[in-house]
């Protein structure tokens, strides 16, 4: 037993710490301890193991035990009982034998016959059976004697089986937590890892800006990636919270003839539009100081293109000053001048977006859940749900307000670092994957968190822009093999299926092995997980292309 301790203390002393970082050597460095560790947890297990096997035995030993304690007290009470009625015969015995003895036998002598044979044989029967029964007895006194010796024996037995037992409990217990332990810090590794996950989502939202974003060819599905058969993501909007408006939604609406009321109606169900709000004179904005909050600062914002139809940059207009006058507590606290909050340059941009803020003076939305926006949500909110002409999925995606609009972002195969097409590409051309790609992602999934597989080691196989050790897609389709009942090697077609929550519920591959089904957000998550370069799903409304 000390030694297993001695063992565990060991590998906790072993544990160790490290600083974040992103770099291609520290994510080979992150591999090595998960690698560490998981070896330390394989080894407190296999030691664990032995101890579990002694438990069961001697519990296996302790219900032997108590089955015989059990039949011993029962042969007692059954001894016990016997003991009770041989010792009332005797009692009966010898009581009727001094009777006869002091009363019956003289009578019998002066009035029998003159042999007396009669008086011989009742006295010899009632000493005949005196003397049965006190072997009658002696037998199960010592017959009692024995088993409640055994019975002091089998408890004694019980007591150190279960002490014995409960000791290697607390061990075993003790192990269990060290190895939930080690568990822990794997998982915070693993999950420090999948900082490359977090990376393709890109979880940040951005808006429309100053200028329209310009489409990328190579990212529309009419692309041509040069090889078959070619299968890619495609996201239907991406960098959204998909809350509040939709500023290409509202461009649709505001050119179908919405007014900004109408669209703000939309967008902010729950919230109530008042048009004589008390805004705040001032408003701090980092870097700049104080300055007039309408005079200034809301001419200042560039979060919609002067291009957009009027009745949506009024709904901007609103939608920006809400948050502002939300953001810094009415002008209480400094605001930022990023999309991290919303765009400030220090210049006022003029034209129709500063007639949308003259109009606009003084309105303000009032309670709902929030007063967010975004340039492109693929379609569905979670406050207002389908973006839509027809107000449901019935209608999408042909009269989905933002691809009226014509967003550049409402259906996209996402396959650079970031939202802006000049990032970088880690080698790749488009966001199309070969079958064998495909094929590879698949293995990923049905692998993830089976026994003999490094999950850590399931990232990106081009570690020119990831870093790490990723498993390559032989050795990962060697471990679908062993470990998931064969490999896929072929995809032959895909069919994806949408729920009414605006998300991706359900993809199906055709594949050498049969149906592979994953549901929509495991889908995205292996994908981006496991896809090379900077390839990505980056809403959890997507589709499936295959050429």
């Amino acid at each position: 037993m000390r030694q297993f301790l001695l063992f565990l203390l060991a590998i906790f002393i072993s544990l160790f710490f490290f600083v974040s970082s992103t770099s291609a050597d520290e994510l080979g460095d992150i591999q090595n301890q998960i690698n560490s560790l998981q070896k330390q947890l394989e080894d407190s297990k296999a030691a664990t193991t032995p101890l579990e096997g002694q438990v069961k035995s001697l519990e296996a030993q302790l219900a032997s035990i108590n089955a015989r304690l059990l039949q011993v007290q029962k042969d007692l009470n059954k001894s016990e009982d016997e003991l009770a009625y041989q010792k009332e015969t005797l009692a009966q015995t010898v009581r009727s034998f001094y009777i006869g003895s002091f009363a019956d036998i003289p009578f019998l002598t002066l009035f029998a016959s003159g042999d007396a044979t009669q008086t011989l044989r009742l006295l010899t029967l009632q000493a005949e059976t005196s003397r049965q029964n006190r072997e009658i007895i002696s037998g199960i006194s010592e017959k009692i004697a024995k088993l409640a010796d055994d019975k002091k024996r089998f408890a004694s037995a019980q007591a150190q089986t279960g002490k014995q037992s409960q000791v290697l409990k607390g061990e075993i217990a003790s192990a269990r937590a060290f190895q939930s332990e080690l568990e822990g810090k794997i998982s915070t590794l693993t999950a420090r890892q999948e900082e490359i996950l977090a990376a393709k989502n890109q979880t940040f939202t951005t808006s429309v800006g100053d200028v329209p974003l310009a489409d990328d060819p190579n990212a529309s599905p009419s692309y041509n990636p040069g090889f078959s058969p070619a299968f890619g993501g495609f996201s239907f909007g991406a960098y959204t919270h998909r809350n509040g408006m939709s500023q290409y939604g509202a461009k649709g609406r505001a050119d179908g003839g919405h007014k900004a009321e109408e669209i703000l109606a939309h967008y902010y169900s729950g919230s109530t539009l008042n048009k004589n709000f008390s805004v705040p004179s001032n408003i701090t904005v980092e870097g700049f100081g104080s300055m007039s909050f309408e005079d200034t600062y809301m001419k200042r914002i560039y979060e919609m293109p002067n291009s957009f139809p009027k009745e949506a940059l009024k709904a901007q207009a609103v939608a920006a000053r809400t948050y502002a006058i939300r953001y810094t507590d009415n002008g209480s606290k400094p605001i930022c001048t990023t999309q991290s909050c919303q765009v400030y340059q220090n210049s006022n941009k003029g034209g129709a977006w500063e007639e949308a803020v003259n109009e606009t003076k003084g309105w303000v939305l009032e309670g709902g859940a929030n007063s967010q926006y975004s340039s492109t949500t693929g379609g569905y909110l979670n406050n207002s749900g389908w973006d839509t002409k027809c107000g449901s999925r019935d209608c999408w995606t042909p009269d989905a307000y933002e691809k009226i609009a014509n967003s550049p972002w409402f259906y996209k195969g996402w396959y650079t670092q970031s939202y802006s097409n000049g990032s970088g590409k880690c080698g790749r051309s488009s966001p199309w994957l070969t079958q064998e790609e495909m094929a590879d992602i698949l293995n990923a999934w049905l692998v993830q968190g089976k026994d003999g597989v490094d999950g850590g080691r399931i990232t990106p196989v081009t570690t020119s822009c990831w870093g790490g050790n990723p498993y390559s897609m032989s050795e990962l389709a060697g471990k679908a093999n062993d470990a998931a009942g064969g490999a896929v090697t072929s995809v032959s077609s895909v069919s994806v299926s949408y729920n009414n929550d605006g998300k991706t519920a359900n993809v199906s591959f055709s594949t050498n092995r049969g149906t592979v089904s994953v549901s929509g957000s495991d889908f995205k998550t292996i994908y981006n997980l496991r896809a090379p370069g900077y390839i990505s799903i980056r809403s959890p409304l997507y589709n499936i292309e295959q050429k």
